[in-house]
């Protein structure tokens, strides 16, 4: 237990540290983009393909599992917007970008570690913390909805072709039951949550790589650490968040 509250002390000092005022704005400015680019852009293409599979697999679920004479077929598709937008692209996209984000910032950041390239950057100045963290949570918290977006959008376009390709369900209905009682809300719910998995995400990877000690097989136990933490936070994040919704 007291390793536990020490681990959290730490990680508030650090992330009061990482939030501190920057030295040079511009220089900030430059490095928020490279991450967009290294964090964002390149994730794009896994963020496609899972949705593509997460809406098709959706719509053939139930499809098999809503054959009752008695249940209207475009429900298929209503259900399918409603699992997409509500929980995975943004819950189930945010655990798959933990994997691939977050090991990369705590590998990227532990070598630097291990390296004494942070220990450089101390003895001219600079706040570390800020440079090497700060840029990637700004980065990720403004692409994340982005990507949030793109999955709802590649998820439900993935349902239709399933729709087509199969005929578990008609085109015509699918697209009915898309249309059908439509919520906004939905829609800010889930980039709401997408904005805080990426906070997450991005501040315990850059805890457990600004930390890291030893060689490099280190840093590959703290990129795993990273990631799983990470991802049980995610997950119990989104049992309260969606327990402030329900009530």
């Amino acid at each position: 237990m007291k390793n536990f509250f020490e681990l959290i002390g730490r990680y508030f000092m650090l992330m009061s540290k990482a939030f501190s005022r920057p030295e040079k704005f511009s220089i900030y400015r430059k490095r928020i983009l490279v991450e967009m680019a290294s964090l964002g852009l390149n994730s794009i293409g896994i963020v496609a393909i899972i949705s593509v599979f997460m809406g098709a697999v959706i719509t053939i679920q139930m499809a098999l599992n809503l054959q009752s004479p008695f249940i209207p077929k475009y429900l298929i598709g209503y259900a399918t917007r409603e699992s997409m937008l509500l929980e995975f692209s943004s819950t189930v996209v945010a655990l798959i970008l933990a994997g691939k984000v977050g090991s990369n910032i705590a590998s990227e950041i532990g070598t630097m570690r291990i390296t004494e390239q942070i220990d450089a950057l101390e003895i001219m100045g600079v706040n570390s913390a800020s440079y090497l963290i700060l840029p990637k949570i700004i980065a990720t918290v403004f692409f994340f909805p982005f990507l949030t977006i793109m999955s709802m959008g590649i998820g439900v376009a993935g349902g239709y072709v399933i729709s087509l390709l199969t005929g578990a369900v008609n085109p015509e209905a699918y697209l009915t039951g898309i249309r059908y009682d439509f919520k906004p809300f939905y829609i800010t719910y889930s980039l709401v949550k997408s904005s805080v998995f990426a906070f997450i995400i991005t501040s315990i990877s850059g805890f457990y790589g600004y930390y890291a000690k030893g060689n490099s097989l280190e840093v590959g136990r703290a990129s795993t650490k990273a990631v799983v933490v990470s991802s049980i936070v995610i997950l119990i994040f989104n049992l309260i968040l969606t327990q402030i919704m329900l009530t």
